[in-house]
């Protein structure tokens, strides 16, 4: 069941919420076989990602995802988890700080928290940082943690 992300008329109202969570995406599940296409992708096929029988008795118990995966999925956690009306364009500028505190065994759930750091003007548009925190469901500790730098254009 989705929800509906926090709605933004303009870029320009995100200036007033430094400091503030700007949303909450959606729940998704991390299976199998998308962290075999990840690794299909990636050409990193490490036993701990690839290989259920070996990883059941593995040190996590199962498989679990690349830690690049679970930033991987930024793009549809941001898209779950707020909406700017006035934009024609995004691009991502970059990261500041990434850690990944907790595995992601297969079968997680996973959803991005979404807090504004910075809001910088920019002609036509604004560079945001946004701190995501992406949770596991039934977890204390986030599977990530990362300042992501996107640059938004009206």
């Amino acid at each position: 069941m989705s929800h509906t992300p926090r709605h933004f008329a303009r870029l320009s109202d995100l200036s007033a919420l430094v400091g503030q969570e700007i949303g909450l995406s959606d729940w998704l599940t991390v299976d199998q076989q998308r962290i075999d296409r990840f690794a299909q992708a990636t050409e990193d096929h490490q036993w701990i990602h690839v290989d259920p029988v070996r990883a059941a008795a593995g040190p996590f118990g199962a498989t679990v995802a690349h830690g690049f995966l679970t930033l991987s999925l930024l793009p549809p956690l941001f898209a779950s988890g707020f909406r700017i009306d006035d934009i024609r364009m995004g691009i991502n500028y970059g990261l500041n700080r990434v850690r990944f505190p907790a595995p992601v065994r297969v079968g997680s759930r996973l959803r991005g928290r979404f807090r504004l750091k910075a809001y910088e003007p920019l002609d036509g548009g604004a560079q945001l940082t946004v701190e995501v925190t992406i949770e596991i469901e039934g977890s204390d500790k986030p599977a990530c943690v990362a300042e992501s730098v996107s640059r938004r254009f009206v």
